[in-house]
């Protein structure tokens, strides 16, 4: 009894004591299939292909005097909704120095060193990125989970992490912190 005293006294001290814990949500779920092309330079691109992504979020947070942060299955919601906008589209990226995009009532067309690529409008998603690279999207999920989701927590969480990968063994981490 004496032993289990002790221990609730601990506890207890521990509790007033905010704790950092990382958190990490990488679930089978969190992927996403799409296809792109990366843009090398002004004259050089890789062909259409795809990947199947999968995606990883870390992040610290202050421990409650509960024993835990929160809900989780309200981040993990997040995250899948940010995998299903993602999937099965062709994505493009809005920002590159070396591709322009236009549009036409149901087309939308990537023009690349004299080529004019033709895509239907529907199967595109147009991503506020350079390049479409695990570089550029892992730092695309993480704003967007950073903005939609950290911002309800942000007293909580000083630090995020979105680690995206385009096959085994290749993948590129993003981090973030107040």
């Amino acid at each position: 009894m004496l032993r289990f005293y002790i221990s609730c006294i601990i506890v207890r001290f521990m509790n007033d004591i905010p704790g950092v814990t990382r958190i990490d949500l990488a679930k089978d779920s969190f992927k996403f299939a799409s296809g792109h092309f990366t843009v090398f330079s002004a004259t050089e691109r890789e062909n259409i292909h795809g990947h199947n992504f999968k995606v990883q979020i870390a992040f610290d947070a202050i421990t409650n005097a509960n024993g835990m942060i929160f809900d989780y299955k309200v981040a993990k919601e997040f995250i899948q909704t940010l995998c299903d906008a993602l999937d099965e589209y062709f994505l493009l990226p809005s920002c590159s120095p070396y591709l322009s995009i236009t549009e036409s009532d149901d087309s939308i067309y990537a023009h690349f060193a004299g080529e004019k690529i033709p895509f239907l409008k529907r199967d595109v998603k147009i991503l506020p990125i350079r390049n479409v690279t695990v570089e550029e999207l892992s730092g695309y999920i993480l704003s967007q989970f950073v903005d939609g989701f950290i911002s309800h927590y942000a007293a909580e969480i000083p630090y995020a992490e979105a680690r995206v990968f385009s096959g085994d063994g290749q993948s590129a981490t993003s981090r973030w912190s107040k």
